[in-house]
Formats: C-alpha cells, sequence, structure tokens
C-alpha cells in the first residue's frame, strides 16, 4: 500500500499522478479530453490562482457545483494552495449554501452558473446579498471573492477565466513551495452533514486520512488503470469526490463526470465511453436493468459495481452478475465522520453476504456494537455501531459540544446507526437511531426537514419519518397539526417546501392530525407513526 507514506497529501498525489500517468487520459468530458499530465498542469493554474486571490493555509474553499471538469479543477488546485475545500450540496437552496458558507468562515467560492433551470448565483444573491460585510456578498463578510463556473458572472464576482488568468503572475516556485507545505496532518475537506438537531456540522477530515482510506478503497474494490469510471455519484459527497476524483488519481483510471443522475445518459456513456466502474446506490443500478432501451446498449466492457447506502437486495446481486456481466460487485458502509468508509466486502464473497451485509471493518479500523450503556455486545446482538481507526474524523469544525456529544475519550465515534455483526465480523445496518432515512441515495434527516416545515405559518406542529418508495428507497411523510383556523393543504405545504428545501427533503406526502403522539417527557413517538403508516400500507394491499 502506498498512501500517504508516498504521496504525503492530495497535492502529492497529483503531481504523482501527472508523472506516473501522464499520457494516460484523466478525464473525459464530451468532446474535452486531457491527459493526467493536463491534468496537473490545469490544477497548477488553479492553485496559482487561488494563491493571487489571497487563499492562505487553512482558508476554506467553498464548491458549489454539479461534476465537471472545472471542478475537478478548482478543487484540487484549491487544496494545492493550502486550502481546506467545503463542498455544497448541489440540491440546496440559496438559503441553505450560504449557511454552511457562513458558518464555515468561507473565503472563496467557486459556484455554477445555471443548472437544472436554476440560477445558483441568483439565489445566493437573495440569500446573502444583503448583510454588514463589504465582499461580493454582504451576508457573507468572510467571503472575499466568488468564481463563476462559465464565461458569465455579475460584475462583483469573477468568471472561471478570469480567476484563472488573475494567476498568471504567481511563479510555479510559489506554486509548489504552497503545496510542498501542505502534510498528511492538514485539514483537506470539511463535509457538512446534518445530525439529529438538523444543524448541519462539518465533519474535518486531513490529506493522510483521505489518502489511506482511498488507498483502501481502492485496493478492496480492485480499481487499476485503464479502468473508465463514470462518476455519477455527486462530488459534494465522499462517493463521488473521494471515491471517484481521488481513487482515480491513485490509480490511473479515466474519470467520467455526469452532472445529473439519468439513466438514458448513463446507459448511453456506458456504451460510447466503454465503462468499466459504476458504483452508486442501489436505485441507480436498478434502474439500468429495469431501463426498457437496456438491450440496445452495448454494456459489456462493465466490470465493477460498488453500492452501499441501504440494503442490497439479493436479486440485484444476481442481475448485476447474471444479466450485465459484472463481475465484481460490493457493498459498503460508512459516514462523513468517518472519511466515507467503514465496512466494506471482500471480491469472491457470496452474493449472500453482499446483498445481506455490508461487510468486515476496513483494514486500520476496529468496529462495535454497544448497549446504551456503551457496553459491546456480541454477534447477533442489535445496537449502536461505533467506531475507532485512522479514519475518524477530527472533529466538527467549531463546534465542541457537538464533537464531545460523538466521540468518545478512547477515541470511539458514536454514528448513531443501529447495527449486527455476525460471528464473521460482518455488519448489518438494522436502524437509524438519528430516524435519517435515505432519499435515492441522499440522507435525509428529519429534524432538519421538520425545523425548515414548521416555519410554515400555518404549521403548529410537525414530525417526519421515512416510508418505504419503490423508486427511491424511501421518502419523507410528514405528520401535520394545523393552526387554528388554518385550510393548509398537502399540495400547498408540499408545493411550499419545495421553493425552501432541496428537492430530496421534501415529503413525497402530508398527513393533518390533531395531534402528535407523544411520550412523557413530551417527546414524539415516531414508532407509533411508522406503525400507523404500516397500518395503511397493509389495508391498502388487502
Amino acid at each position: 500500500m502506498r498512501g500517504d507514506l508516498e504521496w504525503g497529501s492530495i497535492p502529492g498525489l497529483v503531481r504523482s499522478a501527472a508523472v506516473r500517468y501522464g499520457g494516460v487520459e484523466a478525464v473525459a468530458e464530451g468532446r474535452t479530453r486531457i491527459t493526467y499530465a493536463e491534468l496537473g498542469v490545469r490544477v497548477e493554474r488553479a492553485a496559482a490562482a487561488c494563491v493571487a486571490a489571497g487563499v492562505r493555509a487553512g482558508d476554506r474553499v467553498g464548491i458549489w457545483a454539479p461534476n465537471s471538469l472545472d471542478w475537478i479543477v478548482a478543487a484540487l488546485g484549491a487544496v494545492s494552495a493550502g486550502g481546506v475545500l467545503v463542498p455544497l450540496n448541489t440540491r440546496f437552496k440559496g438559503s441553505e449554501a450560504a449557511d454552511v458558507l457562513r458558518r464555515s468562515g468561507a473565503r472563496l467560492l467557486f459556484v455554477t452558473g445555471t443548472f437544472l433551470g436554476t440560477s445558483y448565483v441568483a439565489s445566493l444573491r437573495r440569500a446573502a446579498g444583503e448583510g454588514v460585510g463589504g465582499g461580493p456578498l454582504p451576508g457573507l463578510p468572510d467571503l472575499r471573492k466568488v468564481v463563476v463556473l462559465s464565461d458569465d458572472a455579475p460584475a462583483s464576482f469573477l468568471t472561471w477565466k478570469d480567476f484563472l488568468a488573475s494567476g498568471e503572475g504567481v511563479g510555479e516556485a510559489e506554486v509548489r513551495a504552497r503545496s510542498a507545505a501542505v502534510d498528511g496532518t492538514s485539514p483537506s475537506d470539511i463535509i457538512y452533514t446534518s445530525g439529529t438537531t438538523g444543524r448541519p456540522k462539518g465533519a474535518v477530515i486531513t490529506h493522510a486520512q483521505t489518502l489511506r482510506a482511498y488507498e483502501v478503497w481502492s485496493d478492496l474494490a480492485g480499481l487499476r488503470q485503464g479502468d473508465r469510471y463514470l462518476i455519477v455519484n455527486p462530488f459534494f459527497h465522499t462517493f463521488g469526490y473521494k471515491a471517484g476524483v481521488i481513487a482515480c488519481l491513485m490509480r490511473g483510471a479515466t474519470m467520467i463526470p455526469q452532472p445529473v443522475f439519468d439513466v438514458d445518459t448513463v446507459l448511453a456513456n456506458i456504451a460510447a465511453e466503454r465503462i468499466s466502474v459504476l458504483p452508486g446506490p442501489p436505485t441507480l443500478h436498478q434502474s439500468l436493468l429495469d431501463h426498457p432501451a437496456r438491450d440496445a446498449h452495448d454494456l459489456s466492457a462493465l466490470r465493477l459495481v460498488v453500492t452501499g447506502a441501504a440494503v442490497v437486495p439479493l436479486t440485484l446481486v444476481e442481475r448485476l452478475r447474471g444479466e450485465l456481466g459484472v463481475d465484481t460487485v460490493l457493498t459498503a458502509y460508512g459516514l462523513s465522520e468517518a472519511s466515507g468508509i467503514v465496512t466494506m466486502c471482500r471480491r469472491g464473497d457470496d452474493p449472500s453476504v453482499i446483498a445481506s451485509t455490508s461487510g468486515r471493518a476496513v483494514p486500520g479500523t476496529e468496529v462495535r456494537v454497544v448497549d446504551a450503556g456503551g457496553v459491546p455486545l456480541g454477534p447477533g446482538t442489535p445496537g449502536e455501531i461505533q467506531v475507532r481507526g485512522f479514519n475518524v474524523m477530527r472533529g466538527y469544525y467549531d463546534d465542541e459540544a457537538a464533537t464531545a456529544e460523538v466521540l468518545t475519550r478512547d477515541g470511539w465515534l458514536r454514528t448513531g446507526d443501529v447495527g449486527v455483526l455476525d460471528e464473521s465480523g460482518c455488519l448489518r445496518i438494522t436502524d437509524r437511531l438519528k430516524d435519517m432515512f435515505i432519499v435515492g441515495g441522499f440522507n435525509a434527516y428529519p429534524a432538519e426537514i421538520e425545523q425548515a416545515l414548521g416555519l410554515h405559518p400555518d404549521v403548529a406542529d410537525v414530525a417526519v419519518i421515512g416510508v418505504p418508495d419503490a423508486r427511491l428507497g424511501e421518502v419523507g411523510k410528514a405528520y401535520v397539526v394545523r393552526r387554528p383556523g388554518a385550510t393548509l393543504t398537502d399540495a400547498d405545504l408540499i408545493a411550499w417546501a419545495r421553493r425552501e428545501m432541496a428537492n430530496y427533503k421534501v415529503p413525497r406526502a402530508v398527513e393533518f392530525v390533531g395531534e402528535l403522539p407523544r411520550n412523557a417527557s413530551g417527546k414524539v413517538v415516531k414508532g407509533e407513526l411508522r406503525g400507523r403508516t404500516a397500518v395503511r400500507e397493509r389495508a391498502r394491499q388487502v
């Protein structure tokens, strides 16, 4: 294993890849094709521009954009200049993005222009265009520059082209010196993830942790030079950025970024680009298998699938192998606070193990299941999953109280997830202490959604649970108590929610109730709400 011992940092990895895989195609994006040597040059140019923009070691740099070559170059350029990357969820609304930028103290932001019919620049200006700061967005006083990854930008922002040109006065020696100053202990990124309070918290991960984790991932997955990797998983998530971009840099695989999941586009890309590697949530692969035009596309190059985020049906594993001829199908479990990787199946595992578990602890980590008092439990007994090892975050950014809640004194991370270990050490996720549910691969947190819905003037009380969905796995259902005299309808509230929050957070169903069931301490009894939904579903089926 090479890992951080050789590369030292992500900038070191980029330089190494430019030399080791110089003539290998690094990124294929439509008609644009660049080699690893060319990628190295582009990253150094972006790093020079970051230096010219005043980015110093440890400064946070936000990026709010879909998967693209420019995202890769901007992100790697920022960390090569010593910056700490803060990726923003592309499903965020302007207010959600502004909150993360404000709390992280981001100094520089890369943002897309228009994506999926929405102007991200306009939404940010609505959310943070007023305030006391003197920068491009007065409501974000720490933010000094905003770079739009397009050819057009408002007067107070920079275009991507102008930003890159601004670094031409920074010498190569200065850029190399800045990159060399980044070491394994330096933070590489802060991944913001919502918890049970609904308040986003930023998990701080170092360069050494990132490199070691995704060297392990690449080894276990069997990623290799010559692979062509369709990266549909969003770059703002570790599954897209680290298991995608970072892993490809390690192995010399070709990256084909896809900004939006669309099954027709995925099928076309697999055939046209001879895709061999396609990680993603189970819903992605199910969509491929069930597409009526699947057989019209040549999918024969596909050899590696890595999935997770939900229980994987055994039939899905068998169909990927039998119908598509995929050699390797693996499942895994991870969370941002543990560098995105905790357990993973191994090549050669029986299909039943891959489908029913998330595999065993990855090398260098320990996984245990404990009771409410923190006492370890034996195989077969459900309890909270805890993790200890090189992959556990340094803490939540600027939030000592939240960090103390999840990290024990002896280094165990309390995941808040419930699981069971079997005799061989394979982990099966059975529930979520945090009430989180997963919508098509995206983590949705009820407390955060409830907090937002509670702002509606006609909502007196609300509770959100996850309910099964044939296409997305799970979706949200809101139980709502109206304010006296209100005539709010389910369609009204869902439409309002679509304007106020990311689409995956929006409840797909609303049920109005007179009151929410609560226990003696006043907490909503969500088990009762889930029971009501299950009873109605059974009645409907009868």
